[in-house]
C-alpha cells in the first residue's frame, strides 16, 4: 500500500480544512515546498498536491507553488488536482512537474474533455476523483452535491478505462474520526481491479492496517502527520 502525504495550498500555503469548509481552515506552513522537501527527506516517494484556490475558481490557480515542488522536491511523483477544468489546466498541471493529475469535477460536467484526456495521456497519468457525501458525488471543491451514485460513477468510468480512482468521503475529511473501511470495502468487492486510493479521516496505524487489509492501493494522510497523530517512525514500515 502506497502511503502518500497531502499538501493542500489556499493563498500559497498549506492548510488543511474540515470536511471541505474553507471557513474551516488550518494553516500549517508558509511554505509548501519547504513541507514537500521534509516530506522527500523523510523517504515519501509520493505526493498529493490540491489547489483548493482552484477548486473554488474553477481553474488552476497556485500553479506555480506546483512548480517549485516539483523543481525543488524532484524525487516524489506529485499528483495534482483542484481546478482542472480544461484542456490549459491540463498542459498547465503537467508543464509545472505533476506526474499524474487529478480531476472529479470535469467528470460530472465535461464527460467529453475527462474521456479525450484519458486517451490522450493515458490511464497511468489520470486519477479521477471521487468525492462524496452519503454517497453521492460532490464536485466544485465539494461546494454542489449531486444525485450522482458514488458506485455508478465508479463503474462507468473504470469501464471507459480508467485505472486510479481517489475516493473521498466528505463526511470524514480532516475530522481525525477514521476512515471509510466499510465503504472502502464494498468498493474493492465490486470494482477489484480498480487501484483504490483512500482519502479522509486516516488519523491511526490502525486506520492504515484496516486499510492494507482492505487491499486499497494507496492511502492519502493529511493533517495526522501536521497535527503528530501519526508519525514518520510510524510509517517506516510503509515506506
Amino acid at each position: 500500500m502506497h502511503i502518500i502525504p497531502a499538501i493542500d495550498i489556499i493563498d500559497g500555503k498549506c492548510v488543511r480544512l474540515a470536511q471541505g469548509q474553507y471557513n474551516a481552515k488550518t494553516i500549517y506552513d508558509e511554505s509548501p515546498v519547504d513541507v514537500a522537501l521534509r516530506f522527500q527527506d523523510a523517504g515519501f516517494l509520493r505526493l498529493h498536491v490540491v489547489d483548493l484556490d482552484g477548486a473554488k475558481a474553477k481553474h488552476v490557480v497556485n500553479h506555480r507553488t506546483l512548480e517549485q515542488i516539483t523543481r525543488r522536491a524532484e524525487a516524489l511523483h506529485v499528483d495534482f488536482g483542484g481546478g482542472i477544468q480544461s484542456d490549459d489546466d491540463v498542459r498547465i498541471a503537467f508543464e509545472c512537474g505533476a506526474r499524474q493529475i487529478t480531476a472529479g469535477s470535469v467528470a460530472v460536467k465535461n464527460r467529453d474533455a475527462f474521456l479525450r484526456w484519458l486517451e490522450e495521456r493515458g490511464a497511468a497519468s489520470i486519477i479521477l476523483a471521487a468525492d462524496a457525501r452519503d454517497e453521492r458525488i460532490a464536485v466544485s471543491g465539494w461546494e454542489e452535491v449531486t444525485e450522482i451514485s458514488l458506485m455508478e460513477f465508479l463503474a462507468e468510468y473504470e469501464a471507459q478505462g480508467v485505472e486510479y480512482a481517489m475516493c473521498t468521503d466528505i463526511s470524514k475529511d480532516g475530522m481525525m474520526q477514521g476512515s471509510a473501511n466499510d465503504l472502502y470495502r464494498r468498493i474493492r468487492d465490486e470494482r477489484p481491479k480498480l487501484n483504490l486510493i483512500a482519502s479522509g479521516g486516516v488519523s491511526s496505524m490502525h486506520d492504515l492496517e484496516e486499510l492494507e487489509s482492505i487491499g486499497v492501493w494507496g492511502a492519502i494522510i493529511g493533517k495526522a502527520l501536521y497535527e503528530g497523530t501519526l508519525t514518520i517512525a510510524d510509517l517506516k514500515r510503509f515506506l
